[in-house]
C-alpha cells in the first residue's frame, strides 16, 4: 500500500485493509474508478472520477483490475511528487485521503 502524505499533512492512498486508516484522523473516501462489464461481456476501466482513460477492453475482470491500478498508481503517486511517499503492495479500490487528527 502506498501513502502519499502532503505538506499539510492530508493522507492519500488507494484504499485497502492493508492498515487501519482511522488512525490517521478523519477518512473522505472518493471512488477513484469503475471496472464494468460491456455487453459483449469485455471489461472496462474507467477512471473519468480522476479525469482519467478509459481502459479495455480486457477479457478477464482481473486484468482490468490490474490495469486500473496500475494506472491510478503511476498518476496519484509520480516519482517526482511533493511530500512523502510510503510504498508496499499497490491495492485495487476507491481514493482514501485523511487528515491529521
Amino acid at each position: 500500500m502506498r501513502l502519499r502524505i502532503d505538506p499539510s499533512g492530508v493522507v492519500t492512498c488507494l484504499y485497502a485493509e492493508v492498515i487501519d486508516l482511522g488512525v490517521l484522523g478523519q477518512m473522505s473516501i472518493t471512488r477513484a474508478s469503475y471496472v464494468e462489464p460491456d455487453e459483449a461481456g469485455r471489461w472496462w476501466a474507467d477512471l473519468a472520477p480522476v479525469s482519467g482513460p478509459r481502459l479495455g477492453p480486457f477479457v478477464r475482470r482481473s486484468d482490468a483490475l490490474a490495469a486500473e491500478v496500475a494506472w491510478l498508481d503511476e498518476h496519484l503517486f509520480p516519482p517526482t511528487s511533493g511530500g512523502t511517499a510510503a510504498t508496499g503492495a499497490p491495492s485495487s479500490g476507491p481514493v482514501a485521503g485523511q487528515r491529521p487528527s
